[in-house]
């Protein structure tokens, strides 16, 4: 059976909709129902049923789930040892979400390339909807996420539990309510938190989704704002930023998400250097 057809089954079951699903792959509506019109005729059951709010699965369906990941998952294996590049034992695609591949999974490369140079790699970095997908279907090995979402047959160990802490290249300015602050979005939970610590905090000036983007441009520019510890630390050890005293910090817990369904042979050993450099302090 077409892995594209089963990959397209289970985008399908994850956005609830035909048309999301499309979008997500790039194709066009129409090649989405007929990959799936495929596989029922293959099959010989309906899938899904299809209603003004999207679709769901049938009975047939919810059947079909059990087996869909571990049928990608395999030939992903199968994939990896046909393509495994000259002078390697095997291939391994480690991801991150966007605001922790700096340096974080910098740092796990390098550890992989020095500890484990017959392992090739593939670095993949993306949002964190859609890589938890891609570890759950089998196209990436293990990532490294903050909050990841539940996923059926996905493992997520704690790596870290970060704090995410005020600080400032002004000491005399580095207050929340200072016009240099810069609001970052460490997602809902912490925008909770900050909302109860700081009730009364004007609307910023400047917004950024994106942490290392705002750390950058604090360093260049000036200002506030809050960051990952393990992220300012060698900042913070230069002197070129300041920890704000008696300011709130607030839980930022970093994750390693993996199928359960791995190859713990090739997987562990990178899981294990993962858990090294994070519990060595190295910069995340």
């Amino acid at each position: 059976m077409d892995t594209e057809i089963v990959r397209t089954f289970l985008e399908i079951v994850s956005t609830g909709s035909f048309i999301r699903t499309a979008e997500r792959l790039n194709v066009a509506q129409t090649t989405v129902s007929a990959r799936i019109r495929t596989l029922e005729e293959r099959l010989g059951r309906s899938m899904f049923v299809r209603h003004k709010g999207g679709a769901s699965l049938t009975p047939a369906g919810e059947q079909f789930l059990r087996y869909a990941p571990t049928f990608v998952q395999l030939w992903q294996r199968m994939r990896h040892q046909v393509a495994v590049p000259p002078g390697h034992s095997s291939l391994l695609i480690i991801g991150g979400e966007v605001s922790l591949w700096q340096p974080l999974v910098l740092d796990w490369m390098s550890w992989m390339r020095r500890s484990r140079p017959d392992i090739a790699l593939r670095i993949h970095i993306d949002v964190p909807q859609d890589l938890i997908n891609q570890v759950a279907a089998g196209l990436v090995d293990a990532a490294v996420m903050y909050a990841p979402p539940h996923r059926h047959g996905v493992r997520v160990d704690l790596l870290l539990d970060e704090k995410l802490v005020l600080v400032t290249t002004d000491p005399e300015a580095g207050r929340v309510d200072s016009p240099g602050f810069v609001s970052v979005d460490w997602g809902p939970e912490f925008a909770r938190e900050f909302g109860s610590s700081f009730p009364d905090a004007t609307g910023p000036g400047l917004s950024v989704n994106l942490g290392p983007l705002a750390l950058r441009y604090i360093l260049a520019a000036g200002g506030s704002g809050y960051f990952r510890m393990h992220a300012v630390k060698p900042y913070l050890a230069s002197g070129r930023l300041h920890l704000v005293p008696g300011m709130p910090q607030f839980s930022y817990p970093i994750y390693a998400v993996s199928s359960v369904d791995a190859d713990d042979s090739l997987l562990g050993p990178a899981l294990a250097g993962l858990r090294e450099v994070t519990s060595a302090g190295t910069p995340a």
